[in-house]
This record gives structure tokens, C-alpha cells and sequence, in this order.
């Protein structure tokens, strides 16, 4: 499916999807937080750092699948499929943007 995303966001799918990792600081605040099966990665060396490692453990495709904005908040639903137990997944990803970029993203079922 292909989804009007913001380009903030639209970079991370494309990073998720093997892209290369320092766009990431393109579109993530510095300060950033994402939250991923219960832990917080802070800033743009633990989410780079973050997304390295599910790299090196996995092997995964992520499709957005469909959004919705509510002020600030961008929830869009996705599909991650990989070599992971547990797959195909369906996970949800609570973007929240300030001024064109990434402040924080919250990723859970």
C-alpha cells in the first residue's frame, strides 16, 4: 500500500527497509526518543545505534499499512515481516512531530 506519509517518516520506513542509517538524523530531533519492546533509545547515537542492532539480529521488511493524524500525533499501522519469531507482525507506531521532525516514536502491538 502506498501511503501519504510525512517525509520525516517516510524516511525512517525507508531507513527501517535497509536504508541507509544516517538519514536518521535527518528526521529525528536530537533529542529523540523511541520506545521499542519496552525499552527507550534517547538521542540520534542510541536510535542509530538501536536500529544497527535489529539489523544485525534480523532480517525484516516493515509496510505501512495505513495512517491517522491526531494534532501532533501520526499513528500509522504496520505490517513487519522477517526472520524473527513471531512473524508476520502488525505493529503500531506513534509518531509524534514538532515542526517537520521526529520528536518521538513509541512502536508496540
Amino acid at each position: 500500500m502506498n501511503l501519504q506519509l510525512p517525509d520525516a517518516v517516510q524516511t525512517y520506513f525507508d531507513v527501517s527497509n535497509g536504508g541507509d542509517i544516517s538519514h536518521l538524523a535527518a528526521c529525528f530531533y536530537a533529542d529523540a526518543r523511541v520506545t521499542d519492546e519496552n525499552r527507550t533509545h534517547q538521542g540520534i547515537a542510541a536510535i542509530e545505534a538501536w536500529q544497527q542492532q535489529a539489523r544485525q539480529a534480523f532480517t525484516y521488511s516493515v509496510e505501512p499499512l495505513a495512517a491517522t493524524q491526531n494534532d501532533a500525533s501520526l499513528s500509522v499501522t504496520a505490517r513487519l515481516v522477517g526472520n524473527f519469531p513471531g512473524s508476520p507482525l502488525q505493529l503500531n507506531h506513534v509518531f509524534l512531530l514538532q515542526d517537520g521532525q521526529i520528536r518521538s516514536l513509541e512502536i508496540a502491538p
